[in-house]
């Protein structure tokens, strides 16, 4: 299943490639020409607030100092409170990237070998496999641990939403494919490096995350816990086929795999320090993390960066380490929009055309389905999705706008779109088990049984087709 809330955590790279006049490179031009730079920011980022797609801060830094710095829109939509340059965003899982350092600080300190097994920390697990898995392999995503979310976890009291409850969940959940043996981006896997770092520490992972980073680098808007006490906090919105909608309801606890709150210029300090800077990590220490390497061998003219995102918010850092510049997106909108005015921001200012702005491609599909029907969604989606981020499969347009009526109470809509993504995706497990839920959902159990067998032909280890399968043959 694929559930509406996620966290993303992105490497990206982005060509580029322009040098300005006597070859220098485009970063020394920005770093003398920063009205021109303004000028053209500030046309480009208002194609996505006239059409309501974009509010929160951008900044571009030249050699690690702002360039430029600007916020835009509504913080609190319902009180009329808008954006400043101090307003605390969600990061989503940005904050993957503090959990590494964590982890790599405490092997350092000889707490830890990254060769230690999960076993020897947490207990319980019940996989065939679990003994296996060892910490290197939670923190490069190759576990065999997936996601986490599903009705298991959404059925969680609030207080049970934390690293030690979703831990829980995680002891009988089947393994993806055996340890090591491939990857695949893991929220499950962060969630059990932050439970590794409370039992080798005997402390909360806040309390670590606070002493180990913030505190050495003074920063003074980023916070771990106790979100309903943060100042100048902004709110989270998704326009979606109901309008535009907060996202309260979604909004955790941070954990060590997402959710911590910041600023744009917090983390910028952040990103700098970790990319260049010994106060965090000695270049040692940084060796373990495969990041450094592909970072070591970015090219001119590319970039590299992390991103976090879930309904309602979306955040990157972008890094073009040759130009020496650096650009946060942070936006209490829902995701892609950062990541996409990111990439237009680096196609300026290596003068390049930045990509058209366009409403995002879920409500596109949306309105072409009231407007037209699902014939011509099936007829022309290739078209209609043209503009959606390239890293993304496709088939989560179709799922996410299915779960979106579904939850609307529109099941015969949700229905229809369900089934079309089994017949442009028949070979992804996910349509199938989505489809299974929604006829459930219509008391179609026959029907819905085929779609979890279905799903499970392709991929045994779906945790909730094997869940429901295993309900509907009692």
């Amino acid at each position: 299943m694929k559930h509406i809330i996620f966290f993303i955590f992105i490497v990206v790279f982005l060509n580029a490639a322009c040098l300005g006049q006597n070859g220098k490179s485009m970063g020394s031009i920005l770093k003398v020409d920063t009205s021109k730079i303004s000028s053209k920011m500030d046309g480009y980022i208002k194609g996505y607030t006239d059409l309501d797609l974009f509010s929160g801060v951008v900044i571009i830094a030249y050699d690690g100092k702002p360039i430029y710095i600007k916020p835009f829109g509504l913080a609190d939509r319902k009180r009329n409170i808008r954006v400043t340059p101090n307003t605390k965003f969600l990061i989503g899982s940005m904050n993957k990237t503090f959990t590494q350092v964590v982890i790599l600080q405490l092997v350092s300190e000889g707490r830890l070998k990254l060769s230690d097994k999960l076993v020897e920390y947490i207990a319980g697990f019940q996989q065939p496999d679990a003994m296996k898995i060892t910490v290197e392999h939670l923190l490069h995503h190759r576990s065999g641990f997936g996601d986490y979310f599903g009705p298991e976890y959404f059925n969680l009291p609030y207080d049970r939403k934390n690293i030690q409850g979703i831990t829980d969940l995680l002891k009988d959940r089947s393994l993806v494919f055996a340890p090591g043996a491939g990857e695949q981006y893991s929220n499950a896997g962060y969630i059990l490096l932050g439970a590794i770092i409370e039992k080798v520490t005997g402390q909360s992972y806040s309390k670590n995350v606070n002493e180990r980073i913030i505190r050495k680098l003074n920063l003074k808007d980023i916070y771990t816990e106790h979100i309903d006490a943060i100042p100048d906090k902004s709110i989270g919105y998704l326009k979606t086929i109901n309008g535009v909608e907060d996202n309260l309801e979604f909004i955790t606890e941070p954990r060590s795999d997402g959710g911590f709150w910041a600023t744009a210029s917090d983390i910028l300090i952040f990103y700098r320090n970790f990319f260049y800077g010994n106060t965090l990590l000695s270049e040692k220490m940084k060796e373990p993390l495969e990041f450094f390497k592909r970072l070591n061998q970015v090219p001119p003219g590319k970039a590299i960066g992390m991103a976090g995102g879930m309904n309602g918010i979306n955040t990157i850092y972008s890094e073009m380490p040759n130009e020496k510049i650096s650009i946060v997106v942070m936006a209490n909108m829902d995701e892609p929009v950062a990541e996409k005015i990111a990439s237009g921001i680096k196609q300026i200012i290596t003068c390049q055309t930045p990509d058209p702005v366009a409403m995002p491609v879920k409500l596109a599909v949306y309105n072409e389905y009231k407007s037209n029907g699902i014939q011509s969604i099936k007829d022309n989606f290739e078209s209609l999705t043209s503009n959606f981020n390239h890293q993304e499969p496709k088939d989560v347009i179709l799922n996410m706008l299915g779960y979106d009526l579904l939850l609307s109470g529109h099941l015969r809509e949700a229905l229809e779109l369900f089934k079309l993504n089994t017949e442009l995706f028949p070979n992804i497990a996910n349509c199938w088990d989505s489809y299974g839920e929604a006829l459930l959902k219509g008391g179609n159990e026959k029907a819905a049984l085929a779609a979890y067998e279905k799903a499970l032909s392709i991929n045994p280890n779906i945790h909730s087709s094997q869940k429901a399968v295993k309900m509907l043959t009692k």
